[in-house]
């Protein structure tokens, strides 16, 4: 039966997934730390910033759980499925401790910092709980830990931004990197956890940004992704300079680092995403014509409960704005089914506007409540489970052919594709994304490598894929 707790529709994406590290030079250390990481791309991000801080440390990147001093899980509070998964790893992970009694298990991230008692106390599955501003004081825990204590520390930050620490990129493409530009959040959706779990909103400094992404570019990269709960918040204020730096200004600062470096962000706020921004992406052509709006919902009432700030409409004529100022543009968004009161004719506007804004993409949830949040304080959680799954799954099959129809526009077109390495499906076939973030596979010329750019005609598609052939 198909799971509907959590469905996307995309190919490509590791939003949602895990992975674990690779390592080629692990015969260099003597101590080794394996890492899975769950959730947003911010989580995978933290996770290059505890290897960095772990390598400083003597420890090496290692797949082998057996070889591991230390495992980390980076977890996600968002949706109650995804503390499921990381329940059942970390009783994985206590069957490998038994073999081997001085390896140290560690939690981090949004469930550290949500769960911290119930893992170290009730549970007894972790010997360490960090939360996602306390990653410095990892060395210091770690010391900790090896003792037999309990090691723990989830205090939130208002200043942190691991500015100054240069992420080692795990399992990393070569050809895309993420890039931090915040953290925490100040909106408060009722139902989302992030405000406690990663904090109030700081800026980093937007000179680090920029030496970061120029690094990348000259270690061949040519995507970056920058990232933040809420990106089109961005603001630093360089005093030295008398500067202030919007979102806007700090993707064109980007963008100028070479017009053979793409550039992506995630994720946009409806209230918050700018004109200037809009005609920011539209001056630079190397950054991407593609946008992650999340909607949640398509009724006005239940976005005044979601606490949103933007009604139906609203969101409509940004889209309109959007589709205006850059024609062609790509854009995804997510999708709640069965919030609290929400009636069929509720859903259905949700529906219709899915089928108004056209989204390329989505991902898609049934409503799960989380503890602590504003909805689980005011409101019921009062929609049937097989309720909240029947409306999801038509949400799921609509948005299945809006991706189908919209790959079906693109059928004879031509675009520009980074390529990113070999198809999953066929090693014979490169796979790479269009700057509208949609994946095309075509079949390997000779001399063609990943990180360069090539012109690709859809000749076909897939309600995911689209499927093309090099134009010279």
């Amino acid at each position: 039966m198909l799971d509907l707790s959590t469905q996307k529709i995309q190919d490509e994406s590791r939003q949602g997934e895990a992975y674990a590290p690779f390592a080629n030079d692990e015969n260099l250390y003597k101590k080794h730390f394996y890492i899975e990481s769950y959730g947003c791309q911010m989580n995978f991000a933290d996770s290059e910033i505890v290897a960095s801080i772990l390598q400083e440390q003597g420890f090496g990147a290692t797949r082998n759980l057996e070889k591991a001093d230390l495992i980390f899980i980076n977890t996600c509070s968002i949706r109650e499925k995804a503390e499921q998964t990381v329940r059942k790893r970390l009783t994985d992970f206590k069957k490998v401790k038994k073999a081997n009694p001085g390896l140290l298990i560690g939690v981090l991230g949004c469930m550290a910092e949500r769960l911290k008692a119930k893992f170290l106390e009730e549970e007894k599955l972790v010997d360490l709980v960090v939360g996602p501003d306390a990653y410095r004081s990892l060395p210091a825990l770690i010391e900790e830990a090896e003792t037999g204590q309990k090691a723990v520390n989830v205090l939130l930050s208002r200043e942190e931004t691991y500015a100054d620490i240069a992420p080692v990129r795990l399992d990393s493409n070569g050809v895309s990197g993420f890039v931090s530009i915040m953290r925490g959040c100040n909106n408060m959706c009722s139902f989302c956890v992030v405000p406690f779990t990663r904090g109030r909103e700081r800026s980093r400094d937007a000179a680090s940004i920029v030496a970061e992404c120029e690094a990348l570019y000259q270690d061949g990269y040519r995507e970056v992704v920058l990232l933040g709960q809420n990106v089109d918040s961005y603001h630093f204020l360089n005093e030295a300079a008398d500067e202030t730096i919007t979102f806007a200004r700090l993707l064109e600062k980007v963008a100028l680092i070479s017009p053979e470096l793409r550039v992506r962000f995630s994720t946009s706020h409806p209230k918050d995403i700018t004109d200037e921004v809009l005609y920011t992406m539209a001056k630079y052509e190397n950054i991407c014509k593609y946008i992650h709006l999340p909607v949640q919902s398509g009724n006005s009432r239940i976005l005044q409960l979601m606490n949103r700030t933007y009604t139906r409409e609203w969101y409509m004529a940004k889209v309109d704005r959007i589709r205006e100022i850059l024609p062609g543009c790509g854009i995804s968004s997510d999708i709640i089914t069965g919030f609290c009161t929400e009636t069929e004719e509720e859903h259905q506007d949700t529906m219709r506007i899915m089928e108004y804004s056209r989204y390329d993409l989505s991902y898609m949830f049934f409503y799960s409540e989380r503890p602590g949040t504003l909805a689980a304080r005011r409101y019921t959680d009062d929609i049937p489970l097989e309720t909240k799954k029947r409306r999801l799954a038509e949400v799921v099959a609509l948005q299945g052919r809006l991706s189908r129809e919209s790959n079906e526009r693109d059928l004879g077109k031509t675009f520009q594709v980074l390529v990113e390495g070999p198809s999953k499906k066929n090693p014979l076939e490169w796979m790479g994304r269009s700057s509208q973030n949609k994946v095309i596979v075509f079949p390997k010329p000779d001399g063609l490598q990943k990180a360069q750019y090539v012109n690709v005609e859809v000749t076909d598609c897939t309600q995911a894929t689209l499927i093309g052939k090099i134009r010279p």
